[in-house]
Formats: structure tokens, C-alpha cells, sequence
């Protein structure tokens, strides 16, 4: 080979050698151009936290971006529960009590659709939602990226002009009437029967809103019980409810067995069961009954009324303002700013005194002092009518709070 065909070899090797360089540069550039078109091409789907309770999702209204997001489930109730989009054909597996599920939605049009939970019972007993497709969707993020969904707090200035609103509305024409007074049947022996029977349905809380109530014989407040001191009282406490329940008598004085205050002092009354209650009763007294099983959620969705023993008379000073009722036994206050948390629910145990710091409505948090003991058939003291005040873990319809215009 001579000098010149070495030289052509060079300059083909030389150009080989470019050619393979240029190669390795564009496709470097291309790689890095895709990760970047990848990783540019729109943002993570965001993670909405829906807490599901006996019976409620919270929040209500859930906001996805177009784009889909996650969706994680969080069972706070007691009983198993799971989320369905029937018009978009979404639906999550069972989620148990205090268990935790992602649930990948992908995109969808817009628009809003009613949200369920499918287990027996739940979506009449008010479980439902509302899911809004928007193509604007945002919500406040925390500082480990999940999207609450929710709506900022109420200031103390907004829950004001809120109760002053609504307290200028008054009175507002419903159908349905609470509080009325209960007729009993006379049995043979001269006890006073009167039935009460637990059950949801639909109540009308201001013009044109309904809502599912958990009531006493289907009215908000309950019908009011009134006896005569020496009467010998039997309560049939009825459950048509989808939870268990109990009948709590507070501020009457009972037998401590018939106090109803389970598991304590008797098992709860499951769906479809009945317990009696037979005492004699003591009076004067005004006191209300109401649930003492998941009182927190049952007693403001409706199931409480007054129970009134003897006449009392009424003082000097109101009857001067006007008052001429001669039992005043009324519907308690519902108000209870939303950024309250909830107070834990402490049953009252036998041989220990409720004392209950003046509050406004549910029976949730008390506080105990320990007492003598009694006998289960000791009378168990008048506990007062003080309530303790704290809010609902839910967005349930509340009867009694939506009657102020509050929100759930």
C-alpha cells in the first residue's frame, strides 16, 4: 500500500470517527429532551383526603382536577364503608374501621356527580356526596402535598353575622313539628307506657331543605314526656336505626340499671331490637332524654326531646317578661363554632357523679367526680342539663344545628 492510499484510509477513518461523534452527541440530547418532556409534561395528579364517618363523608363536595387525582379513603367510623361514582363507574374496594385506601381516579369531563357509599343502608341514612370535575381544581395543600378539599375555618366575626342572619329569619314556616307533647298508654296496673321508636327520615330544617334526621317517633325535637311524681313510668325504646343505640334519662333521677348507659349499665340496642325501661318517677324535674351511644353524632342529628316531671312553677321575673309556659323544657341551643375539635365521648360509670360544665348541646364530654357507690338498684342522681360543647367529626346533616342556618 502506498503512501497515498495510507492517507485516504486516515481521512475515511478520521470521518468514521466524526460521524460516530456526532451520533453520540444527538442522541445524548434526544435522551435528555424526553426526560424533560416527560417530567415537564403536566403536574402530579393531587392527593384529596376524604374522611369517611357513620354516615357522612367529610368533605361533602370533593374537587378533582380534569386531569383525575388520588383520592385517600380514611374510615373514621365504626363500621366498614367505601366510596362509588356510579355515573363515572368509580368504586372502591371496603375499607374497614380505621383503615386507610388509595383510590386512583383518572381523567374525567367535567361536571358533578353523586357520591355514595354502596353498603346497606349507609347512602339512605344520609351518606352521599358530591364529586365536582373542574378544570380549575385547587384546594389549600399541606406541607406533605395532600389536598384537603375542604374549606378554610370560620372566623368568630363570620359565625356572628352567620347567627345574626339566621336568628333574624326566624321564625321560618317548615313542615313538621317537634316537641310536642306525648300520650301515654295506660296499662292495667296504672303504668304509663309511652313508645319511642329510633329512626332516620326526612326532615325539613328551613324552606325547601331537607335532610335525613335520626329521630324519636320521626320528629326534631323528640315528643316531650311529662309525668306526675309517684307515676310508675315504662319507656319502650324502639331501634329502626342502621347503628345500635340507648336511651339516656338526663337530669331524671332512675335506678341505676335503667340509666342507659352502655355498656355500663346495659348492652347497647342493636338495629332491630327493643329494651324497657321501668321506674318510678321523681319529681320536679326538667331534663331531657336523648342517646348515650355515639352520643356525639346522634344527639345533634335529632334523637333528643324534654322530659318533664310535676309543674313547676315559673319565677316572678320571667312571668314579668312574658313567660307563661308552665314547663319550660325547650329545644337546646345548637351553636358550636366548627374549629372546636371533638370532645371524646365518656360514658358515665356506675358509682361515679357526673358533673357537667355548662355547655350547649351533646352529651359527648363530661367531666366525673367519684361518688359513693350504689346499688344497681340505687337511684342514679339528676345529672344536670349542662352540656358540653365540641363539634361534630362529620359533615352529617344535623336537624338542630341546620334549623340556626350552622354549618354541617
Amino acid at each position: 500500500m502506498n503512501r497515498d492510499d495510507r492517507s485516504l484510509i486516515s481521512w475515511f477513518a478520521f470521518a468514521a470517527a466524526i460521524a460516530a461523534l456526532v451520533v453520540a452527541i444527538v442522541g445524548v440530547r434526544s435522551d435528555g429532551s424526553s426526560e424533560s418532556a416527560s417530567g415537564s409534561g403536566g403536574a402530579a395528579k393531587p392527593t384529596i383526603e376524604v374522611v369517611m364517618n357513620d354516615f357522612s363523608f367529610s368533605p361533602a363536595n370533593i374537587t378533582i382536577p380534569a386531569g383525575g387525582a388520588t383520592l385517600k379513603l380514611v374510615n373514621n367510623g365504626a363500621a366498614t364503608h367505601n366510596l362509588q361514582v356510579a355515573d363515572l363507574g368509580i368504586k372502591s374496594p371496603d375499607v374497614l374501621a380505621g383503615e386507610t385506601y388509595a383510590l386512583e381516579v383518572g381523567a374525567q369531563s367535567l361536571g358533578s356527580y353523586k357520591v355514595i357509599c354502596p353498603q346497606p343502608g349507609h347512602e339512605g341514612a344520609g351518606m352521599v356526596g358530591t364529586l365536582v370535575v373542574s378544570d380549575s381544581a385547587g384546594g389549600a395543600s399541606g406541607t406533605d402535598g395532600m389536598t384537603t378539599g375542604g374549606s378554610a375555618e370560620m372566623t368568630w366575626s363570620q359565625m356572628d353575622a352567620l347567627m345574626l342572619k339566621v336568628a333574624q329569619q326566624y321564625p321560618a314556616t317548615t313542615v313538621g313539628k317537634g316537641g310536642q307533647m306525648m300520650e301515654p298508654t295506660i296499662l292495667d296496673d296504672g303504668t304509663k307506657e309511652f313508645v319511642i321508636t329510633s329512626k332516620v327520615v326526612d326532615w325539613e330544617v328551613e324552606p325547601g331543605k331537607i335532610v335525613k334526621a335520626w329521630t324519636y317517633n320521626g320528629v326534631v325535637p323528640a315528643p316531650e314526656i311529662h309525668v306526675n311524681s309517684g307515676d310508675k313510668v315504662r319507656i319502650v325504646l324502639k331501634n329502626e336505626l342502621p347503628d345500635s343505640t340507648s336511651l339516656h334519662f338526663h337530669g331524671i333521677q332512675v335506678p341505676n340499671v335503667m340509666d342507659g348507659v352502655d355498656p355500663y349499665t346495659e348492652s347497647p340496642t342493636t338495629p332491630g331490637g327493643e329494651h324497657v325501661y321501668d321506674f318510678v318517677a321523681k319529681g320536679p324535674a326538667v331534663g331531657i332524654y336523648h342517646s348515650h351511644h355515639n352520643a356525639q353524632e346522634q344527639i345533634p342529628d335529632g334523637m333528643f326531646g324534654a322530659f318533664t316531671i310535676d309543674n313547676m312553677p315559673i319565677p316572678q321575673k320571667l312571668i314579668d317578661k312574658g313567660y307563661t309556659k308552665d314547663r319550660q323544657a325547650g329545644q337546646h341551643g345548637a351553636q358550636r363554632r366548627r374549629r372546636h375539635r371533638p370532645q371524646p365521648q365518656r360514658q358515665e360509670l356506675p358509682g361515679h357523679r357526673a358533673v357537667h360544665a355548662q355547655g350547649r348541646r351533646g352529651h359527648g364530654g363530661q367531666l366525673h367526680e367519684r361518688g359513693p357507690a350504689r346499688s344497681p338498684d340505687a337511684p342514679a342522681p339528676a345529672d344536670g342539663l349542662g352540656h358540653c360543647q365540641g363539634r361534630h367529626p362529620a359533615g352529617r346533616a344535623h336537624p338542630a344545628r341546620h334549623d340556626l342556618g350552622l354549618p354541617r
